[in-house]
């Protein structure tokens, strides 16, 4: 699938999500991703804190996205489960399973395909996949800010405990910690809003910012840090195949072995 296959694209599935209250998918439950701020899979303070996750269906979900009920928190479709073809198959006949040439290029089908969509104010913070990312954009558009993996050490990663926004009784979300899951690692680097003093190596990056419009198809190579915005209700499928574990991974785990033993 070409660019301009996805800019075909856009109008069907923009169709298929306007009637979607009809009788395709409006009634259909999926997983939501909800948080207060936004940020889902993010640094909090001390925290490494993951979006509660509810099940809803399209209709309600719309009717979120379009201020036609209220609802606390934001609310983003981003289930990275290979959600197209597990959650919206309905869809799938609007997009193809895999895009040819990518799988021709990387040997293989890709091992997830992901729909997106949600809140202006949904943001991914910064992190890094071990997937080649074919990313197209539907409807709306993306803005990536990218750091290359030679950039790693200014990035600072550190480790985290895992734990997850829940919205009480009240109203108000709290966040719960996930013990049994433990610390993970992650960076908490907010490329929007760097503060000097506290990162002052990353003034040795070389950030990147690419605008993804409908239409447009983003190659993001594996294991380059990325930080996603979007416009109000964005739809967007990206494609992901497993990279290959070749010099370039041992030169990436080369580098951070260096810059754990100079830390």
């Amino acid at each position: 699938m070409t660019a301009n296959d996805v800019q075909q694209t856009r109008g069907e599935s923009e169709e298929v999500i306007g009637r979607s209250r009809g009788d395709k998918i409006g009634n259909k439950e999926v997983s939501v991703a909800v948080t207060p701020n936004g940020y889902a899979d993010a640094v909090v303070g001390d925290r490494f804190v993951m979006p509660e996750e509810r099940q809803m269906t399209i209709s309600q979900f719309l009717d979120i996205i379009e201020s036609k009920v209220e609802a606390n928190g934001i609310f983003y479709i981003q289930k990275q489960n290979s959600s197209l073809t597990l959650e919206f198959e309905e869809l799938v006949g609007d997009v193809e399973r895999h895009i040819p040439w990518a799988t021709d290029a990387f040997g293989k089908m890709p091992d997830a395909v992901n729909f997106w969509m949600g809140d202006g104010r949904a943001i991914t913070s910064l992190h890094k996949d071990h997937y080649e990312n074919l990313y197209c954009v539907i409807s709306g558009q993306k803005t990536f800010t990218l750091i290359p993996p030679t950039d790693q050490a200014f990035v600072y990663y550190d480790e985290f405990q895992v734990s997850v926004f829940k919205e009480n009784d009240s109203g108000r979300f709290e966040i719960i910690d996930d013990l049994e899951t433990g610390k993970v690692p992650w960076i908490s680097i907010d490329p929007l809003n760097v503060d000097p003093l506290k990162y002052p190596l990353y003034r040795h990056a070389h950030p990147v910012t690419i605008v993804v419009e409908a239409g447009d198809m983003l190659y993001l190579p594996s294991l380059w840090f990325h930080h996603v915005q979007q416009s109000h209700g964005c739809i967007a499928v990206n494609f992901w195949y497993d990279m290959e574990y070749d010099v370039k991974y041992v030169y990436y785990k080369f580098v951070e072995s260096v810059i754990k033993t100079v830390s």
